[in-house]
């Protein structure tokens, strides 16, 4: 699996990550998965032609010590289609993005 793992948070980080992820993410049916909707502008020409596999997210899984971002783009729809895929470029800059975006409003000031 290609992923992008923030490991060795503190358990205050971990606190706030949660609680920054429960504002900006859907919580998924497992208690530690939320998902990364991707925007319709950035879904690749057979992702986007897919209209019934829609909505298309990316995994963000919480661990005791570490948040991990998975680089795989599902439909949320159905389980298995040929329009799931690894991210493409754009959409990887997206979901890296994103994980600055919460590394920097989660982080602890020294």
């Amino acid at each position: 699996m290609r992923q992008y793992v923030i490991d060795e948070l503190r358990e205050e980080e971990i606190a706030r990550i949660r609680a920054f992820l429960d504002s900006a993410c859907e919580r998924s049916g497992l208690e530690n998965l939320y998902w990364l909707n991707i925007p319709d502008d950035l879904l690749s020409p057979e992702q986007f032609a897919h209209r019934d596999c829609r909505p298309f997210a990316v995994g963000i899984e919480m661990g005791r010590r570490e948040v991990t971002f998975e680089l795989l783009v599902r439909s949320r729809a159905r389980i298995r289609c040929t329009c799931i895929a690894f991210a493409t470029p754009a959409q990887r800059d997206f979901v890296l993005a994103f994980a600055d975006r919460v590394v920097s409003k989660s982080a602890i000031p020294v």
